[in-house]
């Protein structure tokens, strides 16, 4: 009877109480009463939102700041654009083909930083972020010194390429006018990739806006106020482009990142050459795909009286490069979280913000390609008012629209890749689908077989239907607890303090109050 009364006096004891857990940094006070009452639809529904809203916070920001950079090019363009058209084509060209390699270059370079900073902030090891940055800055600064010969030596390039002259040598001129530019992109991507490690995008977004209006001011003044022509123009990109970078260097610098920003250091020497690995990798994966399409451009120069096939192509890629500014908003924010998430050793977590951002992309992939497929007929008209060219480019809408619904999917995946590490593994899949399968298909399709542009066309869409799946496949085979440990080992690698022993933690849930929930589990 004793221990009956000892039991009964026990039970309330053993009665089950409240705990808190966190779930992706946000923090629920949970009952067991609640768990078995909530439906599993609603935990996940939960979970979503609170996922979706973690990846906007990144990827509207990002999104702003990609259109406002990119824009300051554009501005560029619609100034010379008065002064003739060899002026214009002597922009373009310095902008897209030797601009467009060293961008592409260097965006590639720095994303390096996007894995490494990820991952520390994860970890919680904030520390790292500064030497990481100033590691990234010696590597980009050597690689733009490695590049200037090719502004330096543009026009014989261009001329080597049979470009007219006078383009050529006017091309020249403006490329030794923006050398600076070349130098403002290294120390940009490495800057951004440390505040965007950290979801500080909207000061990166509120300096591109603001220095984007600052452009056209000086643009006007330049070249068509004080009448300096391209060196106007040059001047006033210049400007702009190191406006931005140094006002996110002051922002920096500024005491607003105590843990993170603890002044120049040696130890950013330390392991450069580890870094220097993965940063090359990080450069080889997104030059073999942004060349893709210049290469693709190319081929289509390359048929019987291109001109009409080069206006369409023209059109149809500069809405796509649009519509894509959309999906690298996506492609940064998925970065973040899966790094983040990795280096907080939380793999469930990391897994479901892919699903979360893939089908979002993907939807706005599907309202992009239906908008397209309505308006084939009249969208040409916008930009031409010849009617060949309409009806040519409107033919292709349909190619159009495939292309960017795999474009809603595939930067995804390749956010993804940066955050995990995966970039040398990417840039192989990019061989081999790019440059060993889409293009010689595309040259089959379109030179032997007589198809042209659509033939060309359609063996880029192939390489670029073949890499989706096979990242798709890539990313549903991995196993990301390993990711996890991987990330961890990363971050251990690269350290300047050793590291504590990060638990892992199940079903992407981590208790930080693991101490409370252990206490209060004893008590039952």
């Amino acid at each position: 009877m004793k221990e009956n009364r000892e039991s009964q006096h026990l039970l309330p004891k053993m009665e089950p109480k409240s705990f808190e857990i966190d779930t992706q940094n946000h923090r629920h006070h949970v009952q067991f009463s609640d768990v078995n009452n909530n439906s599993a639809g609603k935990k996940l529904r939960a979970k979503t939102w609170d996922e979706s809203k973690t990846m906007w916070k990144i990827a509207a920001p990002a999104i702003l700041t990609t259109v406002a950079q990119f824009s300051i090019g554009f501005v560029t363009i619609a100034f010379v654009g008065h002064l003739g058209e060899v002026e214009l084509a002597a922009v373009s060209v310095v902008q897209n083909v030797l601009e467009g390699f060293v961008y592409g270059i260097m965006l590639g370079m720095g994303s390096a930083l996007e894995t490494l900073c990820g991952q520390a902030v994860g970890a919680g090891q904030y520390d790292m972020l500064g030497i990481y940055m100033q590691r990234s800055c010696i590597i980009t600064f050597i690689t733009a010194l490695l590049l200037t010969p090719l502004y330096i030596f543009t026009s014989p390039i261009l001329n080597l390429l049979k470009q007219s002259k006078n383009i050529s040598d006017l091309a020249g001129k403006y490329a030794l006018w923006v050398i600076p530019q070349l130098f403002a992109y290294a120390l940009n991507f490495p800057i951004q990739k440390f505040l965007q490690s950290q979801s500080k995008i909207w000061i990166m977004t509120i300096i591109s806006l603001v220095v984007l209006g600052f452009h056209v001011l000086l643009n006007w003044i330049f070249v068509i106020k004080l009448e300096k022509g391209l060196l106007g123009a040059a001047i006033a990109e210049n400007i702009s482009w190191w406006l931005v970078v140094l006002a996110q260097a002051v922002y920096v610098v500024s005491g607003f990142f105590p843990e993170s920003w603890t002044g120049f250091s040696l130890l950013a020497f330390k392991s450069i050459f580890g870094f220097l690995k993965l940063s090359i990798s990080s450069a080889i994966m997104l030059c073999l795909e942004l060349w893709y399409y210049t290469v693709v451009i190319l081929m289509v120069g390359w048929l019987k009286n291109p001109e009409i096939a080069v206006d369409a192509i023209s059109i149809c890629m500069n809405i796509e490069l649009w519509t894509l500014m959309i999906t690298l908003g996506f492609n940064a924010a998925i970065s973040v979280r899966v790094s983040n998430e990795l280096g907080a050793n939380r793999p469930n977590a990391a897994k479901f913000s892919v699903i979360v951002t893939v089908v979002t992309s993907t939807l706005f992939g599907v309202v992009f390609t239906v908008a397209i497929l309505a308006t084939r007929d009249y969208f040409p008209r916008m930009f031409s008012n010849r009617q060949e060219v309409v009806n040519e480019t409107s033919k292709l809408g349909y190619f159009l629209a495939a292309t960017i619904f795999l474009n809603s999917i595939q930067p995804v995946l390749h956010g993804v890749a940066v955050g995990a590490g995966w970039q040398l593994s990417v840039a192989l899949i990019n061989i081999g689908c790019y440059y060993v399968f889409g293009l010689p298909f595309g040259a089959l399709l379109g030179y032997k077989l007589d198809l042209g542009v659509k033939g060309i066309w359609l063996g880029m869409l192939a390489g670029c239907l073949l890499q989706t799946l096979i990242l798709i496949l890539y990313v549903l085979r991995a196993n990301w607890s390993k990711e996890a440990l991987q990330a961890e080992e990363r971050v251990r690698s690269y350290a300047t303090t050793p590291l504590p022993q990060i638990e892992s933690a199940e079903n992407g849930i981590i208790t930080e109050n693991q101490g409370k929930v252990s206490e209060k589990t004893a008590e039952y």
